[in-house]
């Protein structure tokens, strides 16, 4: 259970939102944030934490990962990642693979990342449901934010590779695109019955089968959810933005490695990019144009930008050091902040909650030694909740007890 009162004092409050507060408070009750500046009164028997000469933040998200759903160091008994065996898979959801026990929420915390959005692979062309979770409890349920936070899916070389090396459709980029196209119609059909059936008087009306595919399709097409489109290549990219004016859904592009060659357009369409991995050499032709100027350049043109990691391409702790020598190729500091917090939380919907040191979030909260984007600054405490979960003494990382998440 969260502490009834935990107060923060004396560090620099780093609210991202706002402007940064020196030697500030974060009053902390019942694991939400209800006070933040530099006068807060600290109430009589609070816990008292003092961060002077230390650095307060909120938690970073990984908007883009695969933590708990590839699990590290467990090989094939902990990849479910793809599920390969359909190329339309819209109803299989993250949710339902993630193992809490996976070593990277452990890694995720000490590097400063407090919640992330678990996607499936990219094997095939409609691959399942994403979910956002805060990185710390016993079980994915009592870790969601968001369930289902978008549907992913996939353009380019894999879903081509692996239903193509099948000898079946999709084995060309325009054979992907029609399979989309297909699983929306199809999804469009099914909610026009629904809908023909719902204006009947109720003794008129036929019985429709559910249908989970479709329903999640559904949900795309209703705008409940974003479609997260893997993407790396140019012309990847403008086939889902023409899918996307055609079906008329929120678009959300991840990876985007050459996302920067149409920023006009995708600044214009007001369509955020989660870009990265941004330390992969260039293994493949889609990656021939990776950069970590590419950050800048499209936050230069408009374009509403998060980092990712891709966990575990890059080690998920890694996501603040993406951002740093982005910023070394040119991106703004304040935008790599913001890339790291607030821009996640609002493309994954979970804003009102996370992102920000503002009155009424949730107290997810970091302390860092310095300042985050400096290489050799590091996580001192964490708190999800308003409950310390880390601590970092004396070269030992120190977690607290799962119990502490209920």
């Amino acid at each position: 259970m969260a502490e009834t009162t935990v107060a923060i004092t004396g560090g620099r409050i780093v609210p991202v939102t706002s402007d940064p507060i020196e030697h500030g408070t974060v009053l902390i009750e019942g694991g939400k944030i209800v006070a933040v500046g530099p006068d807060v009164a600290v109430p009589d028997g609070a816990r008292v934490i003092d961060a002077g000469g230390s650095w307060v933040l909120p938690g970073f998200i990984e908007a883009h990962g695969h933590v708990g759903v590839h699990e590290e160091a467990e090989g094939w008994a902990g990849q479910d990642t793809n599920e390969m065996t359909d190329p339309v898979t819209a109803h299989v959801r993250a949710l339902d693979a993630i193992n809490p026990a996976d070593l990277g929420f452990r890694d995720a915390i000490g590097g400063g990342v407090l919640a992330v959005n678990v996607n499936p692979g990219s094997g095939n062309p409609i691959g399942g449901q994403t979910v956002a979770l805060k990185c710390w409890g016993r079980t994915v349920d009592e870790m969601v934010l968001r369930q289902p936070s978008g549907l992913k899916s996939a353009l380019g070389e894999n879903p081509k590779r692996v239903y193509g090396d099948k000898k079946q459709t999709p084995s060309t980029r325009l054979g992907t695109a029609a399979v989309i196209r297909g699983a929306f119609v199809d999804a469009a059909n099914y909610l026009a019955r629904i809908e023909a059936e719902e204006r009947k008087p109720e003794a008129d009306r036929k019985h429709i089968d559910r249908d989970l595919k479709l329903e999640a399709l559904g949900r795309v097409l209703r705008r409940e959810i974003p479609w997260r489109q893997h993407c790396h290549r140019a012309d990847d990219i403008a086939t889902a933005l023409r899918i996307a004016e055609e079906f008329g859904f929120d678009l959300v592009i991840d990876h985007g490695t050459e996302a920067h060659l149409l920023a006009d357009i995708i600044a214009a369409r007001n369509i955020p990019v989660i870009i990265g991995p941004l330390f992969t050499s260039r293994s493949k032709v889609e990656l021939r144009n990776r950069s970590l100027a590419n950050p800048g350049r499209l936050d230069q043109a408009g374009v509403t930008i998060a980092i990712t990691t891709d966990h575990p391409v890059v080690p998920i702790n890694f996501l603040v050091h993406q951002a740093s020598l982005a910023v070394k190729e040119g991106l703004d500091r304040e935008t790599a902040l913001r890339a790291l917090t607030i821009n996640p939380a609002r493309i994954i919907g979970v804003d009102d909650r996370l992102g920000s040191i503002e009155p009424g979030k949730d107290a997810d909260l970091a302390i860092w030694s310095g300042d985050p984007l400096d290489v050799l600054s590091r996580v001192r405490r964490a708190f999800i909740n308003g409950v310390q979960v880390y601590s970092y003494d004396s070269g030992r990382e120190i977690f607290a007890d799962l119990s502490a998440a209920n």
